[in-house]
């Protein structure tokens, strides 16, 4: 479907030097539809040549028969508040968080990353959520500047409409920021991702140490919330989204009502739906589905809702993301060959899907004059050996 938003600008798009000339020859390429012997030659971090064969040019990498795909595109992972945050209500300086961020998704075969990062602040409660996302937005921004990342980085607003804050915070953001994602969020408890109010007690006992009292408080705060600003946020939020020119994607939607109102507001497309209904709801919408990498990897949702693998087999399934384990994305990749015997569609889901997805046109796929960003793998038995990670044909992993 077209999208009302404009295109969010690219400018400064690339977050370390370009390379030298690179080579990887006698390699399985996976392209967009085919997967066969030949090399990829990047120059100035751009592919430049794809060949068939398994000669091997002087100079270049033997990569003796390993795959070669696109990296990874990673549009929703929480990393980044792991590690501003490791252990519940303990704050971690954020530069040395988003390094190590960088780093840890680089050596995941990740080249491409927006970082989800939540506005909208939550003060009431032992369960409160306060601001941050700025300040980190700020620092994440001038790390880029100054060349300190491994890979590229882009925003992922996380917009909680059930809150106090979050128009506010959403209008400390410009169109600088390169913010590429608003994604709408609703935890209220009772619906959505958190039908089942006893997964929510179990997320928020181990994560804040809420007792049977602060829990039911807790709740009771937040279907308040709903109630206060539920509607007047949502609208603001896809309102901002237009701002920023960023993509818009709906979290959590339950029913084809959700989805018709996801259409209705533009969204590119859906973070985790939570019933087969929803996801089919989106394919006659046109809004493509993603699923998190670990309840396809653990066979189902850790909320319980729908399993990511029923989608798949249902070819309900379009982009995968990591969510909370980063290493899960590659692995994923892997995991939906086997169920589509297809490995060019299971390696879109986590490369061109998502990169088109947010209007990123110049990388995800194995095509001269594309960004030379690219992962060596070997599989051992079921499972991905990563064997060299490159980023605009520099070696980042």
């Amino acid at each position: 479907m077209n999208s009302p938003f404009p295109t969010f600008s690219l400018t400064k798009a690339c977050d370390n030097d370009v390379s030298s000339d690179l080579c990887l020859a006698n390699a399985q390429l996976v392209l967009e539809d085919q997967v066969l012997t030949g090399s990829v030659t990047i120059k100035q971090g751009v592919i430049c040549d794809i060949a068939e064969g398994d000669h091997v040019p002087t100079g270049a990498l033997d990569c003796a028969g390993d795959l070669v795909i696109p990296g990874l595109v990673e549009l929703h992972t929480d990393n980044v508040e792991r590690h501003i945050e490791p252990r519940p209500q303990v704050d971690w300086p954020y530069l040395p968080a988003l390094i190590a961020h960088d780093a840890e998704l680089a050596s995941t075969g990740i080249t491409t990353v927006f970082d989800a990062m939540r506005v909208g602040s939550i003060h009431s409660g032992k369960g409160r959520y306060i601001k941050y996302a700025r300040k980190l937005a700020d620092e994440l921004l001038a790390a880029r500047e100054q060349g300190y990342f491994k890979i590229s980085h882009f925003l992922h607003l996380r917009a909680e409409i059930c809150s106090e804050t979050l128009l506010e915070e959403l209008a400390a953001f410009g169109s600088s920021d390169r913010v590429g994602i608003v994604s709408l969020m609703d935890h209220t408890p009772g619906q959505r991702q958190f039908r089942d109010v006893t997964a929510l007690k179990t997320y928020v006992a181990k994560k804040r140490g809420v007792n049977d009292a602060e829990f039911a408080k807790h709740v009771e705060n937040l279907l308040d919330l709903q109630k206060r600003f539920g509607a007047k946020h949502e609208a603001g939020a896809v309102k901002e989204a237009r701002r920023l020119g960023a993509v818009l994607a709906s979290h959590d939607d339950t029913t084809a009502g959700h989805v018709g109102t996801s259409a209705g507001n533009g969204m590119g497309f859906a973070e985790f739906p939570t019933t087969v209904e929803a996801a089919r709801a989106c394919r006659i919408h046109g809004i493509a589905v993603m699923m998190g990498a670990p309840n396809l990897i653990r066979g189902g949702s850790h909320s319980g809702n729908v399993a990511a693998e029923a989608l798949a087999k249902a070819n309900l399934l379009d982009i995968v993301s990591s969510d909370y384990v980063p290493s899960a994305l590659l692995l994923s990749a892997f995991r939906l060959a086997d169920i589509w015997n297809d490995l060019p569609r299971a390696i879109a889901t986590v490369t061109n899907n998502p990169a088109k997805a947010v209007r990123l046109h110049d990388r995800g796929v194995l095509k001269t004059g594309l960004r030379g960003d690219v992962l060596r793998v070997r599989k051992i038995d079921q499972t991905p050996l990563l064997r060299g990670v490159w980023s605009q044909g520099n070696k980042v992993g």
